[in-house]
């Protein structure tokens, strides 16, 4: 059975990026101040749906690929942590992005909604980092099925995204005016964001634990 740890720590990554402006969050805002709130849930459960696929594709597929070749583990596993510390600097930097600041879109019917967030959850490299290299190194062979272990942990992502991105699409309106007044929050958002992903990516770089755990069948 996965472990408390592991679930924590897959929660913190999932609530960081999650909070961190990509190209989920920025698309369901903008739905939500264009055409209201019923378009941004019903583009919401497009992007759920795309995290459900992601958890699938995982839980099926990554496991013989580790247990084969466990090298592939390790360049992903370094590669996830460079990701991000690449958000980090995206939050970080200068003129970086703000979610609640969106661009305009054209009213679109429910079919053509939730097909659209389908797209932008699939294409996501957000969550495709998170499931091929993240996700991957919280699982621990000696605790048990390696699929199942992946499925509890993408069920807990899963869970984390949906919540905070539907609070987000329905106080969109509500959230833009207040940031908008006050430019001091919108920096401290993404001051306490970026220096939550640089941490974690800073923690996963180093730490080499669970790479030979992974190469075990």
């Amino acid at each position: 059975m996965v472990s408390l740890t592991a679930v924590a720590g897959i929660a913190v990554i999932a609530l960081g990026l999650v909070l961190t402006p990509g190209p989920n969050m920025i698309y369901l805002v903008s739905r939500t101040l264009t055409q209201g709130r019923r378009a941004g849930l019903i583009s919401l459960c497009g992007v759920a749906t795309g995290f459900v696929v992601y958890v699938i594709a995982a839980t099926a597929g990554l496991t013989a690929v580790f247990a084969l070749v466990p090298a592939v583990y390790t360049a992903l596993k370094l590669a996830g942590a460079a990701y991000l510390l690449w958000l980090a600097w995206q939050a970080l930097r200068p003129g970086g992005r703000a979610a609640f600041a969106p661009r305009e879109l054209p009213a679109d019917p429910p079919r053509r909604l939730y097909t659209m967030g389908l797209l932008t959850s699939l294409l996501n490299p957000k969550i495709a980092i998170l499931y091929v290299s993240l996700l991957p190194q919280f699982v621990d062979p000696g605790r048990g099925s390696v699929a199942l272990q992946s499925l509890l942990l993408g069920l807990t992502q899963i869970t984390i995204a949906i919540t905070v991105n539907g609070l987000i699409a329905m106080g969109a309106g509500t959230i833009a005016g207040f940031l908008a007044e006050r430019p001091l929050w919108q920096r401290a958002q993404r001051w306490l964001m970026g220096s939550v992903l640089a941490g974690m990516a800073v923690h996963l770089g180093l730490d080499r634990s669970r790479a030979a755990a992974t190469a075990v069948p």
